[in-house]
């Protein structure tokens, strides 16, 4: 539990970062954003492995690029879910993936993760 709260902190930190970056995403009020954030870890945990997996051969064909599509995609949902989320189109979702993205690996890189330790 204590797990999923520090990775919607986390990714609450890359979704105000991107309304703050990305013209075109924006929330208003602190509780959309909680709420995005939240909402964006269930779509990720339930809706995200069936997008990947059924866009395998475009995500192969384009080495990988095309996961951002499937991020910015999961992005949207949560936005047309949520009233005060706005992502204004695929490019504002792209760059909102991207940022929220880039802080979750800087996160990740900083924070130790448990379960690699406890296997080796």
């Amino acid at each position: 539990m204590l797990r999923f709260i520090l990775q919607a902190v986390v990714t609450a930190l890359g979704l105000w970062l991107a309304a703050y970056l990305v013209p075109g995403v924006e929330f208003l009020s602190t509780g959309s954003l909680i709420a995005a954030a939240v909402l964006l870890g269930l779509v990720n945990a339930i809706v995200r492995p069936v997008l990947v997996f059924i866009t395998f051969p475009l995500t192969v064909i384009t080495f990988g690029l095309f996961l951002l599509v499937v991020n910015a995609a999961t992005i949207g949902i949560v936005a047309s879910f949520l009233g005060g989320f706005v992502v204004d189109g695929l490019w504002a979702g792209v760059g909102a993936a991207i940022v929220t993205g880039v802080v979750s690996w800087i996160a990740g890189s900083i924070v130790p993760d448990d379960r690699r330790v406890r296997d080796n």
